[in-house]
């Protein structure tokens, strides 16, 4: 071989042709600033950098202080940031860490010099990953699945139809990340705090079952699925919200109230209540 050829990246062999090792599983966080391109362009450079500080000091607030010193693969994506870290510290990354971004967002936001505010979606993710531990490592389908879940219709929503004053951050899980960690018990916020949600990209052919959470809600809540759109025929206390699901007038409706309880008025029919409420057309009432 001669020294040009040495000079050629390898080859590897195709997929699915033989069997190889799976690169070590990693958490993987992804942050990106609501209406980055909105703000003058005076400002981009410093939302960037805001944010990876950010991400530290609450890390560091909220006892995560080696998730920081120990990122791998970080990477400022010009308008956010991403990292991956030990899959191990997901449940602390969930709870406290969430709660605490929330904090220091609104300590940074009500100080904040002008119109300068920044609020943040956070996106949540685990899988085997490549860790090389230069520039090209972290890159995979769970990364990008990562940076899908990110630009996805509900978290773009629920942070849009917020209050800005109180509500500063809003995460969705992946379903492993939300299987892994929530429902397994493993994290110290209750199933009940984190929404069901078809995660799906306008414009990509993208779409997954995801877990929405917002650590402090506020604001009329809508319905994650359709932003921009307030579906249903009533809403109830607490931001409860009423939906008419697709077909004739005489089917079901379903009740959501993910912080409290709905007032929908008079019932005529089946009623299912968990964290959702169904109201049929024959009686009776059935509760989980």
């Amino acid at each position: 071989m001669n020294e040009r050829e040495s000079d050629l990246p390898r080859a590897t062999a195709a997929p699915y042709t033989r069997s190889r090792r799976l690169p070590p599983c990693r958490g993987i966080i992804a942050v990106d600033a609501e209406g980055f391109t909105g703000h003058p362009a005076v400002e981009h450079e410093v939302i960037s950098r805001a944010v990876p500080d950010l991400i530290r000091i609450s890390l560091e607030r909220a006892g995560l202080s080696e998730l920081w010193n120990e990122r791998r693969f970080p990477a400022s994506t010009g308008d956010g940031y991403v990292l991956g870290f030990d899959p191990a510290l997901m449940p602390f990354v969930i709870h406290p860490w969430l709660s605490t971004l929330q904090e220091v967002l609104a300590e940074l936001n009500a100080h904040a010099p002008g119109a300068l505010r920044i609020r943040l979606r956070v996106s949540l993710h685990i899988g085997p990953l490549p860790d090389t531990g230069d520039e090209f490592g972290g890159n995979g389908t769970v990364r990008n699945d990562t940076h899908r879940l990110l630009d996805s219709r509900p978290v773009k929503a629920a942070l849009t139809f917020s209050r800005k004053n109180v509500t500063q951050v809003v995460a969705i899980l992946s379903d492993r990340c939300y299987q892994d960690a929530v429902a397994s018990g493993y994290t110290g916020r209750h199933p009940d705090h984190f929404v069901e949600v078809p995660a799906t990209v306008e414009g990509k052919q993208f779409a997954q079952r995801a877990w929405l959470h917002v650590p402090l809600p506020s604001g009329p809540m809508r319905d994650p699925r359709a932003p921009g759109e307030t579906s249903g025929t009533g809403r109830g206390v607490d931001g409860g919200q009423r939906e008419r699901l697709d077909g004739p007038e005489s089917g079901p409706t379903v009740n959501r109230a993910p912080n409290g309880n709905i007032n929908t008025g008079t019932l005529h029919g089946d009623q299912r209540v968990s964290n959702r409420l169904v109201i049929g057309s024959r009686g009776g009432e059935e509760r989980d």
